[in-house]
């Protein structure tokens, strides 16, 4: 299968003081972008442009975020064939699943951080989240080892500077699961994926994001049934609303100097904490 990473020549221009500039040769390393393509019973239903790392989790994690799957048990057998001009996630459903799909079969090509492209109706693109259950309470000094935890963690963005990452966390566990793509959709996917595979459950944790949030992020949260996300960057007015309606806590613009939450306030300790790091 294709590395994720590969490494290509480049010029680059510093300027060293104000009396001395110069262009050295050199490399850098970069993560690859390949056409990923969903099919299911042989029939074509997404194309998304993607870091080849992690593709059964993936794939897992996109059928059960799309509501293809109820479970990783309505997919019977999974396949990844790499071709000259993409991969194809080849993917055999059991029925009802494979029926059901045939009803709302649709084509979509999706570019990188596009995760509504393709979708027909407005009803489909607004569908309503599932509303999680009451799941973790966090103290802020929780959410500030968890932001802590990432960066460590993030191999493919460290070589990089050019991708997403998606982790669960749980307080007194540590960083369970964390995965990496060009698509911070991609990157929610894996996670997913990468849950259901270990049949962990994400009520009792937190999601972290090294992206913005809009509305699809808060829908593919809802659909893993993670009671908290946070977030480094700030939400779309969509996605608050819809965090509000699934019973989410979004937390955003989470920096190494705090944090501010969006809803659903009750899951964040109100107790004045002591932070050690």
């Amino acid at each position: 299968m294709a590395h994720p990473l590969t490494s290509v020549a480049r010029s680059s221009w510093r300027r060293q003081n104000s009396a001395h500039e110069a262009m050295a040769a050199g490399e850098r390393v970069i993560p690859e972008e390949t056409a990923v393509a969903f099919t299911y019973n042989g029939g074509s239903y997404a194309v998304m442009m993607a870091t080849p790392q992690d593709l059964e989790d993936f794939a897992l994690g996109f059928t059960l975020t799309e509501g293809i799957v109820g479970s990783r048990e309505d997919i019977r057998a999974l396949d990844a064939i790499e071709t000259e001009i993409g991969i194809e996630l080849r993917m055999w459903l059991s029925e009802p699943r494979a029926a059901a799909l045939n009803d709302r079969r649709r084509h979509m090509a999706g570019p990188t951080g596009c995760g509504l492209c393709g979708i027909e109706s407005l009803a489909e693109a607004m569908r309503p989240a599932p509303r999680v259950r009451d799941g973790q309470t966090v103290t802020p000094a929780d959410i500030m080892r968890g932001l802590e935890a990432l960066a460590p963690h993030q191999q493919l963005n460290r070589q990089t500077r050019a991708v997403h990452a998606a982790a669960f966390w749980q307080p007194g566990a540590g960083l369970i699961a964390l995965r990496e793509d060009v698509g911070r959709h991609n990157a929610l996917d894996k996670l997913g994926g990468a849950l259901a595979r270990e049949g962990l459950s994400a009520q009792h944790g937190v999601v972290l994001l090294t992206s913005r949030v809009s509305v699809e992020m808060v829908q593919k949260a809802a659909v893993i049934g993670v009671p908290v996300v946070v977030a480094v960057s700030a939400p779309t007015a969509l996605a608050v609303r819809t965090a509000e309606v699934a019973g989410i806590t979004l937390v955003a613009v989470a920096r190494g100097d705090g944090f501010e939450v969006f809803t659903h306030s009750r899951r964040i300790a109100q107790e004045i904490s002591v932070y050690v790091p």
